[in-house]
């Protein structure tokens, strides 16, 4: 029996409990966690602003009740303070203010991330938000309630902030999206393709202010935020919200344990970091990212699930190690649907990589059949050295998510161009073509 103890219950930790609790192995587990709820999917929050979805209830991957049921011992807004991690012991501060000291056989670090601080002149005025938390999305909803918020500027182009933009239009409220960079979701796709999603928004009516940097928050002289200034505008506002990206939360033993560039903790593909016996998993972590075959840094959900169950079985003697991840996403805004994998040929370039790409444009299915039937636009990314494929973009509004999975595991396993263009892939006309997009592109490349 070994006694594990888990700092934080998010994402990557509630998956990492549930998998411990549920392997018969018997263990005892004791969670603690800063917070007063469990798991909120955060990338479900602009749903839940802009009443796509009328509660946040499902927004929760579990609960203390539900976790507690299965076995573990649940400490709701309980801070673990520092680590000694020579004696195996964690210093915590309960919720009543108490402070006591927990040992630990095997300890689990599921601390996550947090949104980075503006350090701006203003930023501590009333109505400049967070987009991160439970409660962040909580009062965003009763300020939009109770306040009389016209304008909303939305701090971030990146895929929390967009879809963020969305939701205060569907409000009726008038919506800037500011971001430094001159294109929206500039990590995870080209601009040929994010400036489909750029005029989708636009024809909405969200106000684009990119390439601009923001230089301070204006007062009202009531400590109420009413403008944003950049080096380029003036932005009027009832209320900003803040999206612009996420840092590791790794204050707790950085001191010894190996971390990676950015501060997260560097582990294994067990999760175990650089101290025997303490494994980091979710966003506090690393990743081995498969596109460019080194440790990384992707912040998804999915990858947080996947280390926590990664830690959690190796934890209990099921030896098993996550060759790594691609950083599969996507985004849907006003029914365009985005999905993106492995390398931009953006970030390549960044990385010195030499890369080619094929795009083809087609029917998701043949032209006979008469609805439901858009157009689907693809590129492929491979390297020009060994023309393996590295990346791939599909826009369109027609649901072809599942096209990921296959370049996943493309990458993954090092699939060349080539060998995807005779591919094996089924055709039904409730479905697709037979000439297929994947084919065709793949068949156009040079």
């Amino acid at each position: 029996m070994s006694k594990i103890i888990v700092v934080g219950a998010n994402h990557a930790g509630t998956a990492c409990i549930n998998t411990i609790l549920a392997s018969g192995k018997d263990n005892e587990v004791v969670v603690y966690d800063k917070n007063n709820n469990i798991s909120f999917l955060a990338c479900g929050m602009a749903l839940w602003v802009g009443n796509q979805i009328s509660k946040p209830d499902g927004l929760f991957y579990s609960s203390k009740e539900a976790l507690e049921k299965a076995g573990a011992k649940i400490h709701m807004e309980s801070a673990v303070t520092s680590i000694d991690f020579d004696n195996k012991v964690v210093n915590v501060t309960l919720k009543d203010g108490s402070k006591i000291q927990d040992s630990y056989d095997k300890l689990v670090l599921a601390t996550g991330s947090l949104p980075f601080k503006l350090g701006l002149n203003g930023c501590d005025l009333e109505n400049i938000q967070f987009a991160k938390f439970y409660q962040d999305a909580q009062a965003v909803k009763e300020k939009i309630k109770t306040q009389n918020i016209k304008k909303v500027a939305v701090l971030g182009a990146g895929y929390i902030g967009v879809e963020l933009a969305e939701a205060f239009e569907r409000h009726g409220i008038e919506t800037t999206l500011i971001d430094r960079n001159k294109t929206i979701l500039s990590s995870y796709f080209d601009r040929d393709y994010s400036d489909m999603m750029m005029e989708i928004m636009q024809k909405n009516g969200i106000k684009m202010a990119l390439g601009e940097s923001i230089e301070e928050f204006i007062d009202d002289g009531n400590g109420k935020v009413k403008a944003v200034r950049t080096d380029k505008a003036v932005h009027e506002v009832d209320m900003v919200v803040s999206a612009v990206g996420f840092r590791p939360n790794t204050t707790l033993g950085n001191e010894k344990l190996e971390t990676f560039r950015n501060g997260a903790y560097l582990v294994n593909k067990k999760q175990e970091t650089s101290i025997k016996d303490v494994y980091a998993i979710g966003d506090c972590a690393t990743v081995y990212d498969v596109s460019v075959d080194q440790p990384s840094y992707i912040a998804l959900a999915t990858n947080a699930v996947r280390s926590g169950l990664v830690a959690a079985n190796n934890i209990c003697g099921t030896e098993i190690e996550w060759d790594g991840t691609a950083g599969a996403s996507g985004i849907c805004i006003y029914d365009l649907k985005m999905v993106c994998i492995g390398l931009t040929e953006q970030r390549a370039e960044k990385l010195g990589l030499e890369v080619m790409n094929t795009r083809f444009k087609d029917l998701q299915k043949p032209e006979f059949m008469e609805h439901d039937n858009p157009e689907v636009d693809i590129k492929i990314i491979y390297r020009k050295d060994t023309r393996a494929v590295v990346g791939a973009q599909l826009v369109s509004t027609y649901d072809m998510s599942a096209t990921l999975h296959m370049f996943s595991l493309a990458i993954y396993k090092k699939v060349t161009i080539d060998e995807l263009k005779l591919l094996d892939i089924f055709f039904m006309p409730h479905f697709n073509k037979p000439y297929n997009y994947i084919t065709m592109a793949a068949l156009n490349a040079k």
